[in-house]
């Protein structure tokens, strides 16, 4: 007896199976939800057992949904390794690919790679995602890009982390400001200026209260802001000082902020790329995925100097 679904009944399943919603599953294969809700009734109807407990709030696996949904990704990611290795070189230059990235690596790495794969894959369109930290890692787990550029994740059972770079913190600041005058600046004499941060919904600012938990003098913020470069527009108005990642700051020919080494003690951060673990990317995002990991983002010279 025959099967009666096809491809698109299975690519309708591990959406909605991935992201748990019947109308983003909808939105990510580009159905109506109606149309939609008729893949998945064929594909029961045509399996004689139910795969999704279906609530007002959300979706959930029944317990064949499970297994069957381990079958369907391992057979939709052998028919994408296939089917990579029969379009070749012509399929990447061609289709669209999301990255998720936090907003610090764009000047610094994003927008070089960007230009290179523009060059040899100039019809492909390239979605940027640009966001905080935890919404770029659940952009990834979502399904909702195909990659991202991340500083966590690398704890995550279902996320594949390839570092980058390491990159510290420094402190910033006007360059008529006394701390640009030092070689280096520790997190007690930083706590004698007025300080600028993020909020604590940030992941810099968690990454920087657990590397500070035990020090005694530490700075206390007299303003807040969400993102790191709304931060450094206040530093640069001359409102006080604060701790970034070195791949935040501009280059050193900007004729306001400086970067100062942080010291006592010094943390640092790892970027790298994050990916959904066991899920193939389409030919023109592996392409992307690849050059990121082939272009090494180089040292980032200090903007530093005397005031000027």
């Amino acid at each position: 007896m025959a099967i009666n679904f096809d491809l698109n009944d299975l690519l309708a399943f591990r959406a909605v199976a991935e992201l748990g919603n019947f109308r983003r599953a909808a939105e990510s294969v580009h159905l109506s939800q109606p149309a939609f809700s008729r893949r998945i009734d064929k594909l029961e109807q045509a399996l004689g057992v139910r795969l999704l407990e279906r609530t007002t709030r959300r979706v959930t696996l029944t317990t064949v949904g499970r297994e069957f949904e381990h079958k369907v990704r391992d057979l939709l990611s052998d028919l994408d390794s296939t089917l990579l290795g029969i379009r070749g070189v012509a399929a990447t230059r061609m289709g669209e690919v999301t990255v998720a990235c936090v907003p610090s690596t764009v000047y610094y790495h994003l927008s070089e790679v960007l230009a290179r794969y523009h060059a040899v894959s100039p019809k492909v369109r390239v979605k940027v995602m640009d966001a905080g930290a935890n919404d770029v890692l659940l952009a990834v787990q979502r399904g909702e890009a195909d990659f991202g550029l991340n500083f966590i994740g690398a704890q995550e059972t279902d996320i594949d982390f390839t570092t980058l770079a390491e990159e510290r913190f420094v402190a910033a600041c006007r360059r008529d400001h006394p701390v640009a005058r030092l070689p280096k600046v520790s997190w007690a004499q930083l706590a004698q200026h007025d300080f600028i941060a993020v909020n604590r919904s940030s992941g810099n600012r968690l990454l920087l209260d657990q590397a500070l938990a035990g020090v005694a003098h530490r700075p206390q913020a007299i303003f807040e802001t969400q993102h790191v470069t709304t931060l450094l527009g206040l530093v640069e108005a001359g409102l006080g000082v604060a701790a970034v990642p070195a791949m935040a700051m501009p280059g050193a020919d900007h004729p306001t902020l400086v970067s100062v080494p942080l010291v006592e003690p010094s943390v640092t951060r790892h970027m790298g790329l994050i990916r959904r673990r066991g899920r193939a990317l389409s030919p023109a995002a592996q392409q992307l995925f690849d050059l990121f990991t082939a272009v090494k983002p180089a040292p980032r010279k200090r903007s530093g100097g005397k005031p000027r």
